[in-house]
């Protein structure tokens, strides 16, 4: 959390020395500073700091000990925090209600006393999709005044993007305009997010103690642990490489990494619609080049977490942290470090278009040769860099066909920006340096946003082009396992039928067997007018309508930005000519199937 100088009583160099200070501080160095300071107050000088307290409102008000906690996730991070915030409150004599958003009774709302709110921010400063209703009625004129409310929100983005973090902010700022009173700061989490969710897990319930005069202990857990297993994102597992080959054929455009794993002896277990957190390497050449333009040595020891953990500088720019991705906090704090005339100007308030423009497409290597390096020591230098962010890949097995592996579609990112060639850090892991016999750090993610319906006889319409298809071939997989009965109904699309048609002969085989009803594809570059799935899907919207009114439950997983927002669109579409509705009522339509677990998404 940044101090303002223009809302706080502190200059402007003393506003930069406690930002530059608190966020490295830990929970009890907080805890202690915060008692130090009280007690450094004189008597005379707390007395008069103090508005005049009328005798009647020194009585203790009763707080309840009900709490609501409210999650909003998009892969699984938000709703895993709030389920085991929800435990440690448990365990502290709370009474808790926690919920999804958009399984939660808006009206309920006027009725809480402490809310907590655990929310991610997707894409473009998106809420995700299991949050759109809720948030849509709070920032309605239906919404309630909340004047008894307190509340906390602990919001989750990537500080790669422009709006990081952007709905928890909403969430906050609308609560406070409501008439919400703040139990605690809101804490806002970049993709290393352990850390700082227990802190704000810690500060929450020492409010909710201290207001019932009650004291609290220190909650010694992370919100990331999981009673069920001993592996997790914080401990992940091990897993041998079992098989890794290319699905495209000779000529193809594309790299698409089918790699298999083993998970034996890890007592990890998924279902389909579940993702696989990976923990990568960086190239080492990239590492190398990094090292060329830096003055210290690379086998300087340091630490690369608050435990003390040491590992050599070399092996932490490979290992630990992330060299990559640039953000805006860490030119802000290499310009503040470095005090480098043009990085200050880059970064300057009022500059975010420029800066903006120069992060995209670029890496630490480039920041280094434009403005040179930062700090007195290599141990410095590390301790602004963002900590190697695990990637999550959709997981493309059934453990019921396969028991003890999980299986993976990966596709190669290779692509030129400002003069370099540039990679994917974990694809191109998979691409060119993994082997069968070597092993990844891996957890399992689950996630309940995508799921297959809970009654087998429900059909299912599937839209994964490329590696979206991931998932749908753990669907079928499970489907076939069970002796599922709904209809399936699979779209796919890629560049060529010849070189890019990914698990040809698996779907072949399971419209042979009924395992899959129906197949559509479309293969863009065939054909002089590229077709893609959302143009199959306009081909066959009278079906696909049928389908929906059968009670159909649809699955979209790949890119966000373009394939994803092309299919929504088309299906309103669809839904407003074979239903002959107006765009308003399409809209509603798909906005009733979505909040009824109807319309689920994994993009990304």
């Amino acid at each position: 959390m940044q101090l303002q100088v223009s809302n706080s009583p502190f200059n402007q160099e003393q506003a930069e020395l406690l930002n530059k200070l608190l966020p490295g501080l830990t929970v009890n160095q907080k805890v202690w500073l915060s008692g130090y300071l009280t007690a450094s107050l004189s008597v005379s000088e707390s007395i008069a700091a103090l508005e005049p307290v009328n005798a009647a409102q020194t009585d203790v008000q009763e707080i309840s000990k009900e709490v609501t906690i409210l999650y909003g996730s998009q892969t699984g991070n938000a709703q895993g925090l709030a389920e085991n915030a929800a435990r440690t409150f448990k365990d502290k004599g709370f009474q808790v209600t926690v919920s999804s958003m958009n399984d939660y009774k808006v009206n309920n709302l006027k009725k809480v006393e402490n809310l907590l709110i655990v929310v991610s921010t997707h894409g473009e400063g998106d809420p995700p999709d299991n949050t759109i209703s809720f948030h849509e009625f709070l920032h309605g004129r239906r919404a309630s005044r909340l004047e008894n409310l307190r509340f906390s929100v602990l919001a989750l983005g990537d500080s790669s993007y422009e709006f990081f973090c952007e709905t928890g902010k909403q969430f906050d700022a609308r609560l406070e305009e409501l008439g919400g009173t703040r139990l605690f700061p809101r804490t806002d989490c970049d993709l290393d997010y352990d850390e700082p969710a227990a802190e704000w897990l810690e500060g929450v319930i020492s409010s909710l103690s201290k207001a019932q005069g009650i004291s609290a202990a220190p909650v010694i857990e992370t919100l990331a642990q999981t009673a069920e297993t001993t592996y997790t994102r914080t401990n992940p597992f091990k897993a041998e490489v079992l098989e890794n080959i290319n699905l495209n054929g000779r000529g193809s455009n594309k790299e698409t990494r089918h790699v298999e794993l083993s998970l034996e002896g890890s007592g990890l277990t998924f279902q389909p619609g579940d993702s696989l957190g990976v923990y990568p390497k960086n190239d080492s050449a990239l590492v190398d080049m990094l090292l060329h333009e830096l003055n210290w040595d690379p086998e300087e020891m340091v630490k690369v977490n608050k435990q003390g953990d040491l590992h050599s500088f070399r092996e932490s720019l490979i290992s630990c942290f992330e060299i990559t991705v640039l953000t805006k906090s860490l030119l802000e704090q290499a310009a503040l470090i470095s005090g480098n005339d043009d990085l200050n100007a880059l970064v300057a308030t009022g500059n975010e278009a420029k800066l903006k423009e120069y992060r995209e497409g670029r890496d630490l290597l480039d920041v280094i040769r434009d403005f040179g390096s930062w700090g007195e020591s290599a141990q410095e230098f590390v301790s602004i860099l963002r900590k190697m962010p695990a990637r999550l890949y959709s997981i493309a097995n059934s453990l019921t066909a396969y028991p003890d592996e999980v299986h993976l579609t990966i596709g190669a990112v290779r692509y030129e920006s400002h003069g370099r060639e540039r990679n994917g850090v974990c694809s191109i892991l998979c691409a060119e340096r993994l082997q069968p016999g070597d092993s990844l750090p891996v957890y399992i993610q689950h996630n309940q946003n995508f799921k297959q319906p809970v009654d087998a006889n429900t059909p299912i319409i599937m839209i994964g082009p490329g590696t979206g298809v991931a998932p749908f071939r753990s669907f079928i997989q499970e489907r076939e396992e069970t002796e599922a009965s709904g209809k399936t109904w699979l779209f796919f699309g890629d560049q060529h039928f010849v070189t890019d048609f990914l698990y040809q002969t698996e779907w072949q085989k399971w419209l042979e067997t009924g395992a899959l009803t129906k197949m559509d594809v479309a293969f863009s570059r065939d054909t002089n007018e590229k077709v893609y799935v959302q143009n199959r899907m306009l081909e066959h919207r009278e079906e696909l309508f049928r389908w929906l009114e059968e009670g159909a439950v649809i699955y979209i997983c790949g890119d966000e930005k373009n394939m994803a927002h092309d299919v929504h669109h088309t299906l309103i579409e669809i839904i407003k000519k074979e239903g002959r509705m107006s765009q308003a009522d399409a809209q509603a339509y798909l906005d009733v199937m979505q909040q009824n677990k109807r319309y689920q998404r994994d993009v990304y």
